[in-house]
């Protein structure tokens, strides 16, 4: 395929002076989108997380040019150096191992410095496999009205643990996290003991890769799906449901009222439904009600 014969790209401005954080496949090569491998053609640098990965993923597109190691061990000093070559007026572009930067990856303290500096920092979208999962998530989700808390890696520390599934338990939005097949058949046990039975989850395996999985679960189901599949290995994505409210979770219904009241005269029904919303963990529907009941007291 020949990027250059894609007219709408060459429209496309490209500012000089500006650093292009770029999203990369996740897994699947065929992920790339047209407008990264044209932003990546562009450019006069790469700062790669790890540059013996990226440069597996450049080849294989023609992609040549000078590329710096950037990591969690060097973000701030590396960022240094991707400013000065940006002062110069030259483009440079950041990927991460796989996916969108910034995301459990390195790339918020270099956006931060290059932001500091004065340069203007520009979004290259694509692959992420917290949308992708979500994506796939259905009934999951369905509790939360499609709102989620990212969680990033599940954590080692009991202490830090601890305070991770409690996060998950109370949250009435859907939990999405990461995790390595070292650990997730120790990771899914203990979210069985600790969650509602019929509480759900999306397990995903390699997601986009050849032996890519996703299970939905009930908590009450994992363990038998633990001893009967037949894998573990890959990188994993799990996204748990978000708690179901009940009478006994939520403030009384004359309290709701009273918020809902406060609100009335300067607000509509759906404006006084998105702040009880928002402030008090209710689903949208549970809000409107409030603020319907509160317009026809």
């Amino acid at each position: 395929m020949e990027i250059g014969s894609f007219d709408f790209l060459k429209q496309q401005d490209l500012p000089a002076g500006a650093l292009y954080m770029v999203a990369t496949p996740i897994g699947n090569l065929g992920d790339i989108t047209l407008r990264a491998l044209h932003v990546l053609n562009a450019v006069d640098g790469i700062a790669c997380e790890d540059t013996r990965h990226s440069s597996a993923l450049l080849q294989q597109f023609g992609i040549h040019k000078k590329c710096l190691a950037l990591h969690e061990h060097n973000e701030i000093s590396g960022a240094q150096t991707v400013i000065q070559h940006l002062s110069s007026h030259e483009r440079w572009a950041y990927i991460s191992d796989a996916g969108t930067p910034g995301v459990s990856d390195p790339g918020a303290k270099l956006v931060n410095e290059v932001r500091k500096a004065g340069l203007r920092v520009i979004p290259i979208p694509g692959p992420s496999a917290v949308s992708s999962a979500i994506s796939a998530a259905g009934s999951v989700m369905h509790n939360s009205d499609g709102r989620f808390q990212f969680l990033g890696f599940w954590p080692n520390k009991t202490k830090e643990r601890d305070a991770f599934i409690q996060d998950i338990f109370n949250s009435n939005k859907a939990s999405i996290f990461f995790e390595s097949p070292h650990h997730i058949k120790e990771t899914l046990a203990m979210l069985a003991n600790n969650l509602e039975p019929e509480r759900q989850l999306l397990v995903c395996r390699e997601l986009t890769k050849k032996f890519e999985q996703l299970v939905t679960l009930q908590a009450q189901e994992i363990t038998n799906w633990l001893e009967v599949t037949e894998s573990l290995k890959g990188e994993f994505v799990i996204v748990v449901s978000g708690r179901a409210g009940n009478g006994d979770e939520t403030p009384e219904h004359a309290s709701l009222l009273l918020w809902a009241n406060a609100l009335s005269p300067y607000l509509g029904s759906k404006e006084i439904a998105a702040v009880l919303a928002q402030t008090l963990g209710l689903t949208k529907k549970e809000a409107y009600q409030i603020a319907l009941d509160a317009k026809n007291e």
